[in-house]
Formats: C-alpha cells, sequence, structure tokens
C-alpha cells in the first residue's frame, strides 16, 4: 500500500480543551426510532428529586451497532486486566445509583 492509499483513509480527530474535560454521567437512557438511536447522559444526586440530561448522543443504527461493539471488546479488555465488573441489574430493571454506597439520610 502506498503511503498516498494511506493517508485516504485518515481522519484527523481533534479534541478541545473544554470537551477533553468530559462530562460525569452515572445513567444513560437510550430510546430509538426506525432511523437512530439517542443516548442521553443523565447525572443523578442523591438527595434531589430533579436530574438534568448532561448530554445527548444521537446515532443512527450502524452507528449505534458499532458503538455496542466497540464498548463489548473494551470491556472484555478492561475485565481481563481488572476483573468482572459486578452485576448492575436487577429484577425489574436496573439498578439507580441514588446511594453512592454510603450512608442513607435518616430524619
Amino acid at each position: 500500500m502506498t503511503d498516498q492509499s494511506k493517508k485516504g483513509n485518515q481522519i484527523n480527530i481533534e479534541l478541545s480543551e473544554e470537551i477533553a474535560q468530559g462530562v460525569y454521567s452515572n445513567l444513560a437512557i437510550i430510546t430509538h426510532s426506525s432511523s437512530e438511536f439517542v443516548v442521553d447522559f443523565v447525572r443523578i444526586m442523591p438527595g434531589l428529586p430533579k436530574a438534568n440530561v448532561k448530554s445527548r448522543v444521537i446515532l443512527t443504527p450502524e452507528h449505534a451497532k458499532r458503538l455496542y461493539l466497540a464498548l463489548q471488546d473494551n470491556i472484555s479488555k478492561f475485565e481481563a486486566v481488572h476483573g468482572p465488573i459486578k452485576n448492575v441489574e436487577r429484577q425489574g430493571g436496573p439498578i439507580l445509583p441514588m446511594s453512592f454506597g454510603g450512608p442513607t439520610a435518616e430524619a
């Protein structure tokens, strides 16, 4: 393969300082239509009855599938090094991260 054909397949991806900081999320809500997947990243804080969407990502079905496969691959690699990630499902749906593992308030 020539240098010219290699360069044709490369994409220069830039990451601004603001975006590089990231946005913390402890809940993702996924919805879809026939033409797109919408992933809302939410931050839930203990004791607050309201949570805001911090970021929304809209994907084509094909790109959502690529993301799914990439996540599977990365989770497998993570678990090979750090051990299994604990199961975050329970009967009746996901466990919401409301207590953060600390003591709960009592009145």
